[in-house]
């Protein structure tokens, strides 16, 4: 999975922009990578692409579950305090993201309740002064 680098929010918001054409209701966008990469950063970018307000995008840290109004709508989860790919059930996450794309933070804790969807993994990493992001697209 070869890496892109962007060197600042304005690379990111362009990466975003070529993204969500792409991108269509009942992705999941499977976002990983270390504190601070540019998850959040690149969910509010492709919020903004996708004709939503990106000052409604917030880190879902502490509420688990955010809707933002765009179209296709997204669901944007953070599941680094989930404890498995089983709470995702209790966040009502099948019923949500069967008509919006969503964007899974933390991705990997929650993985195997994933694997009936259409799934995209983005690995952001720190990398200078910016950041990479590595795009695995679906099959």
């Amino acid at each position: 999975m070869p890496a892109l680098y962007l060197p600042d929010e304005a690379a990111t918001r362009a990466f975003a922009a070529a993204l969500a054409p792409r991108l269509r209701a009942g992705d999941v966008l499977c976002l990983d990578g270390p504190l601070g990469a540019g998850k959040t950063t690149l969910v509010r970018a492709l919020v903004e692409a996708l004709g939503g307000d990106p000052s409604q995008v917030a880190s879902p840290t502490f509420t688990l579950l955010h809707q933002y109004h765009c179209h296709p709508p997204m669901i944007h989860i953070d599941a680094y305090r989930l404890s498995g790919p089983g709470d995702l059930d209790g966040l009502g996450f099948e019923e949500l993201a069967e008509g919006a794309i969503s964007a899974i933070e933390w991705s990997q804790r929650v993985a195997a309740a994933l694997a009936c969807w259409r799934c995209w993994r983005l690995v952001l990493d720190h990398e200078g002064r910016g950041r990479t992001v590595a795009v695995l697209e679906p099959a």
